[in-house]
């Protein structure tokens, strides 16, 4: 009997809203935000192997390492010495979206792979929650890609009710990557107050984040003068952008007017 690979996808992250309170003294910064996940992300595939591998193909394949140091690589392994495992898997990864671009990136791939994996394995997933924040601080609330509050580093996480479930979405950005760590180094440091409700917060990190990328400002500009967007906020660390929009067709609308040196995606909010 042919055994089809297991599939998983790994959703695209928004930050609704992401307001930095202070730096911590491990280097990290406190925050609160608001996750949300788009229906459509990357693709991960898992095939039975005597050995671990992970192949990248896609749009953005070039833009990755498929070595040991691959944070899918990297969560394939832990979760195999956490659970004991002597089985391999040949993991596929098909790069969709933008590298270093805010909405989740590597982590999402890591989560799918331990989500993945949990399922492919038969193990607890009680373990991949203890692997997740070990891979990085967005980690968690990828494993989980629900809508939720997040805390902390960002990994202290509660369920919420955002009222964003199946709203239309674009996300855009202006082929740029930007670096998390570079983005939180340009923070001011000063604490604009606490997130209460989402859709009257803000991202702290655009500021320092539009010093490095400038073009942010024209993907904001031109996502809010389009027909139907509402919300219009810069996700994550950057430089990806996105809009929620108030139907499917006015979204499509502003997808087929984007300026073709842009990526983007149209999507809906899970």
């Amino acid at each position: 009997m042919t055994v089809l690979p297991a599939t998983e996808i790994a959703p695209a992250k928004v930050n609704l809203a992401l307001h930095v309170r202070r730096r911590r003294d491990d280097g990290r910064h406190d925050i609160e935000t608001i996750f949300a996940f788009c229906t459509d992300g990357d693709r991960l595939t898992a095939e039975p192997s005597d050995d671990l591998s992970l192949t990248v193909t896609g749009p953005f394949a070039a833009m990755l390492d498929d070595g040991s140091d691959n944070l899918v690589h990297r969560a394939a392994t832990a979760l195999a010495a956490e659970a004991r495992i002597g089985k391999g898997v040949r993991l596929t990864l098909d790069k969709r979206l933008p590298v270093a671009s805010g909405i989740g990136g590597g982590s999402a791939d890591a989560a799918a792979a331990l989500r993945l994996l949990t399922s492919l394995w038969g193990i607890d997933p009680a373990m991949a929650e203890r692997i997740a924040p070990t891979l990085g601080s967005d980690v968690p609330a990828c494993l989980l890609s629900m809508t939720a509050r997040g805390e902390g580093a960002g990994d202290a996480l509660t369920l919420v009710d955002a009222g964003v479930a199946g709203r239309p979405v674009l996300l855009v950005n202006p082929r740029l990557p930007l670096s998390t760590a570079a983005v939180f180094c340009g923070w001011d440091g000063q604490d604009r107050g606490a997130l209460g409700e989402w859709r009257e917060g803000r991202n702290d990190l655009e500021a320092p984040a539009r010093s490095q990328v400038p073009e942010i400002g024209s993907v904001l500009d031109w996502l809010r003068s389009r027909e139907g967007a509402e919300t219009v906020r810069m996700s994550g660390s950057g430089a990806t952008c996105f809009a929620l929009f108030d139907s499917e067709e006015t979204r499509d609308s502003a997808a087929a007017a984007c300026p073709p040196t842009w990526w983007h995606l149209a999507s809906f909010l899970r």
